[in-house]
């Protein structure tokens, strides 16, 4: 039976009405942030363009297709194949580029091919296809040509927001308690959300992001913590890998509105507006039970406890007193009874003691490794959805859509088989998926798209459980240091997914090539990690660097007491 706080989810319930209700209230604004974070995908989208053209065009010509309106052409059209050749009424003909324009001189007939002498201009403006584009970002500034990096720096500036986010939020939320971060973090997700909408120029549409990309991240660290501080610790496996899934349904929304919305303020809008009920219900929120007793809040941890029994049909038995008792026993026993984890505490640990012994040294590269590519391949995989050719938007859909039974599956099977024969067939399934890319036809864009969704999948799951993982593989003394550390590699690997995805431009699928021959790599390295399924939670860094060479004995108790301290932290 477990001991401390956690015992209240024996009593009042692990997963009953009440935490249900507010676990389902509080995913469904996770749906945001993956809504926010994948919104570039088609804010920024870059249409067919062409240098401005000359007034009163009668004739157009590309290839063997000709038309007496640009518009006519663009199906036809394709980037790098050539010029457009127009006529005016007045007999002078232009080859438009997309960043050049010409004047044909003593030019006599109307035909595609021309050798004579021409006059290069720039471009004075540009002109857009707008079949599939009616209106975006690069639309509306000109984020083309030599200004295109403008574009292409959208999306690494909003992860960069994530990232900071991330380390500030996760921190005040300590400092503070989780509900009025939540609170104040969806509140502000909502009025940068919809300011975005409403910029007038370029760099106060990147700041806005970048702001909003703050709080988003905000958000969902935070909620992971608060989900798993209102559920007992036989569901919490389930219950924190599934806000990834309200993510991807983020990501499916982006998908779906994206097809219906086609100018990019009013699709802005619209996904702003997707989850803002959150703000009606959101101020109703309690504080969690572990914050409460943690800041000794007892009496509004007493009417926690009461209100959660009587929603869950319960007694309302338990004293906050009895939880208080038990939490200051273990505090004691621990004083008595782990002096040597007192002693390495007191040694000021750093970072550098995750690489103190080439053993730990290797776990430790392994993990920031996993860290790492899970990100990456997550949002290259995403973001890259709608390079892959077919459908852009069918493309993204599925790239949501297939996280939620990789979550499911994961799941299972971390508890089944374990986390190391879990991740790393995940990651070298990944890796083997995109590496057979390279042999896919080009006009077989079906075969490449399902190679691409079957690598999103194995890293989503490989993705879903390291947090876990990595919590196993550390000893108390420095398991959040180990998890902090592997976050922030995650969000490296965040920032560097976009610089990734424009290397589409160079090959439509390098930048799975490349995710797949680091899964691969990093899969290979992980099956060198020790099995943690059943193993009792470490104190110690000799304790940590002895898992799977020697059994390990541990109350189990303390064991659960300590992951839940971890996951709070």
């Amino acid at each position: 039976m477990t001991t401390g706080v956690e015992r209240l989810f024996d009593q009042l319930g692990h997963f009953k009405r009440f935490q249900a209700c507010l676990y389902f209230a509080a995913i469904f604004q996770a749906i945001s942030c993956g809504i926010h974070y994948l919104a570039s995908v088609f804010l920024v989208e870059t249409p067919k363009f062409l240098c401005d053209s000359p007034s009163n065009i009668t004739n157009v010509l590309f290839r063997n297709h000709s038309s007496t309106s640009l518009a006519d052409i663009w199906t036809h059209y394709k980037p790098g194949d050539g010029p457009v050749v127009v006529q005016t009424a007045g007999g002078d003909q232009w080859e438009l580029s997309p960043c050049l324009k010409a004047r044909r001189l003593d030019a006599i007939n109307f035909q595609y091919e021309f050798f004579g002498n021409k006059t290069v201009e720039s471009c004075g403006g540009f002109v857009y296809d707008h079949s599939e584009v009616e209106q975006s970002i690069v639309t509306d500034y000109d984020l083309v040509c030599e200004k295109e990096w403008l574009a292409k720096l959208a999306q690494p500036t909003f992860m960069l927001g994530v990232l900071i986010g991330a380390l500030v939020f996760g921190d005040v939320a300590d400092r503070i308690g989780r509900r009025p971060i939540l609170m104040a973090t969806s509140l502000w997700q909502f009025i940068f959300g919809v300011t975005v909408a409403f910029t007038g120029n370029y760099y106060l549409f990147v700041l806005m992001r970048f702001l909003l990309a703050m709080v988003s991240s905000g958000y969902l660290v935070v909620v992971f913590v608060y989900v798993t501080e209102f559920t007992g610790i036989k569901v919490r496996t389930w219950t924190s890998m599934h806000v990834h899934a309200a993510f991807a349904v983020g990501i499916m929304v982006v998908a779906l509105v994206g097809y219906l919305v086609r100018v990019w303020w009013i699709y802005q809008i619209i996904l702003t507006l997707s989850t803002s009920p959150f703000l009606l219900y959101c101020w109703k929120f309690p504080e969690t039970p572990f914050y409460l007793m943690a800041k000794g809040r007892y009496k509004e941890a007493q009417e926690l406890l009461d209100t959660m029994a009587y929603f869950n049909s319960l007694p309302p038995t338990l004293k906050v007193s009895e939880l208080k008792d038990e939490c200051d026993g273990e505090l004691l026993n621990d004083n008595k009874q782990e002096d040597g984890r007192a002693m390495q505490v007191k040694k000021r640990l750093s970072i550098l003691d995750m690489f103190g012994s080439l053993k730990m040294a290797g776990r430790s590269a392994t993990c920031w490794a996993i860290w790492f590519i899970g990100s990456l391949g997550y949002y290259v995989f995403s973001l890259g959805s709608v390079n892959l050719g077919g459908n852009q938007y069918i493309n993204l859909f599925l790239a949501g859509a297939v996280e939620v039974p990789s979550y499911l599956i994961g799941c299972i099977a971390m508890d089944r088989v374990g986390r190391k024969k879990t991740c790393a067939p995940a990651l070298l399934l990944g890796g083997v998926a995109c590496m057979l890319i390279i042999v896919v036809p080009q006009d077989i864009e079906i075969l490449a798209i399902v190679l691409s969704m079957t690598g999103k999948f194995a890293i989503a799951i490989a993705f879903g459980l390291i947090y876990l993982y990595t919590c196993e593989l550390y000893p108390t003394i420095i398991r959040s240091l180990a998890v902090g550390s592997g976050s922030m590699m995650c969000r490296v690997g965040s920032v560097v997914a976009p610089f990734c995805v424009y290397l589409a431009d160079i090959w439509i699928y390098l930048p799975q090539l490349i995710v797949g021959i680091l899964a691969f790599i990093i899969g290979f390295l992980t099956m060198f990690l020790p099995e943690t399924l059943g193993q009792p939670l470490t104190s110690t860094l000799e304790e940590a660097e002895a898992l799977g060479s020697k059994p390990n004995t541990k109350n189990a108790a303390v064991d659960a007491l300590e992951m839940n301290q971890t996951i709070k932290a």
